[in-house]
């Protein structure tokens, strides 16, 4: 082949392969839920979630290293359903909402597995950081309504509250926290 045709080729292929590029998304909190479940004396779950949630996430199926996570959720949102619960739960026994007001996810990397991601990041609680590693699934995208793009992620997690420094009624409370969240997002 001669250089001509072969530069002909590559400009050509060039050209006809589409290009990935990096999606901004905000969530939507309407659609998106952090929630969680803890032992209650060994013998049922109590299980609660956080009504207020924000943040943002970038997909870069080009560059998976550049795809990011950072959600939030107001701490005093806290719901169980029992409102005396909820406010010793906002207290600084637990969560200690005045002085710590969000629970956040920064992730620091992702790497692409089957059916998403596997993200590392910093979970801050309580005013306390923890790196972890999850695995959000998902990435369907769909226009809805028409002309606002969306996609959506779910994951399934486990934190020692000890670890955060809620270390209150370890005899009573389990110290093993199961979260689940859910969240679509609308492209920027």
């Amino acid at each position: 082949m001669t250089a001509r045709l072969f530069g002909f080729v590559l400009v050509t292929a060039m050209t006809v392969t589409p290009t990935l590029r990096a999606d901004d998304y905000t969530l939507e909190a309407s659609h998106a839920a952090v929630t969680f479940k803890i032992s209650h004396v060994g013998l049922s779950w109590t299980h609660g979630r956080f009504k207020d949630l924000s943040g943002t996430f970038t997909i870069d199926p080009g560059n998976p290293a550049a795809t990011r996570f950072d959600i939030a959720a107001k701490v005093d949102s806290v719901d169980t359903d029992n409102a005396k619960r909820d406010e010793h739960l906002r207290s600084p026994d637990f969560f200690n909402a005045k002085q710590y007001p969000n629970l956040t996810f920064k992730s620091t990397s992702a790497k692409p597995v089957k059916g998403g991601y596997e993200v590392t990041g910093v979970l801050t609680l309580n005013g306390m950081k923890k790196q972890i590693t999850i695995i959000v699934t998902g990435g369907k995208t769909a226009e809805f309504p028409k002309g606002v793009q969306r996609t959506g992620y779910s994951t399934e997690f486990k934190i020692k509250r000890s670890e955060f420094g809620m270390d209150k009624m370890l005899e009573m409370i389990g110290d093993d926290v199961f979260i689940s969240a859910s969240f679509e997002g609308t492209r920027n």
